[in-house]
């Protein structure tokens, strides 16, 4: 973990991965449920999909979805030394067409443990509807930077935020609204990093 922690943050995009405690967090969380099955959407340079694979056993799948398999390439090395690389399905390319392709037919469905979301925030939306029909009942869904950078909250004006914080900042607080009135799900806000919501399917 430390090996490739080291090599994301020379990646010049490097403060977009998932940070180490919240990795920590989710691998933990991974064990509780004893998950087998699990999706990440949004990979950069497999950080969080490391720690996955790590946390769950030698027959685990994680099917992981990212746009940009160059990124997923530097961190490819340190996966496969690791061992775990065989536990990895990654495909290149956006998320919403291979969510409709596995939402239609319906031996998928309810088949996912665990889903991480860290990718288009305009989209999150999007990926709920379908994530929550591969979800199994009881199974977790989990989406990163719901907080984004404190910017959901009012603040005084003396503390302004950064330009780069406000460009998703409506998008997030849509999606948190949207998830508060979600009659499928058991909600928990978490204030790790950059805010971390758990959604757990009821029915």
């Amino acid at each position: 973990m430390k090996e490739l922690r080291r090599i994301t943050a020379k990646h010049p995009w490097g403060v977009i991965a998932t940070t180490p405690d919240e990795v920590q967090f989710i691998g933990m969380l991974l064990k509780l449920m004893n998950a087998k099955k699990t999706m990440e959407i949004g990979v950069f340079t497999g950080y969080s999909l490391l720690a996955t694979a790590l946390a769950f056993p030698d027959d685990g799948q994680i099917l992981a979805l990212d746009i940009n398999r160059q990124n997923y390439s530097l961190g490819l090395p340190v996966i496969q030394k690791a061992g775990v690389a065989h536990k990895i399905d990654f495909r290149e390319g956006p998320a919403m067409p291979v969510l409709d392709q596995l939402v239609s037919k319906e031996e998928n469905k309810g088949t996912f443990d665990f889903v991480f979301v860290d990718a288009d925030k305009e989209n999150y939306i999007h990926y709920h509807e379908r994530i929550l029909q591969l979800v199994r009942v009881g199974g977790v869904v989990a989406y990163d930077n719901t907080l984004w950078w404190g910017s959901v909250a009012p603040l005084p004006d003396d503390e302004p935020l950064p330009p780069e914080a406000l460009v998703h900042t409506e998008t997030i607080i849509n999606f948190n609204r949207a998830l508060a009135a979600e009659p499928r799900i058991e909600l928990s806000q978490l204030s790790i990093a950059d805010g971390l919501t758990l959604c757990r399917r009821l029915y």
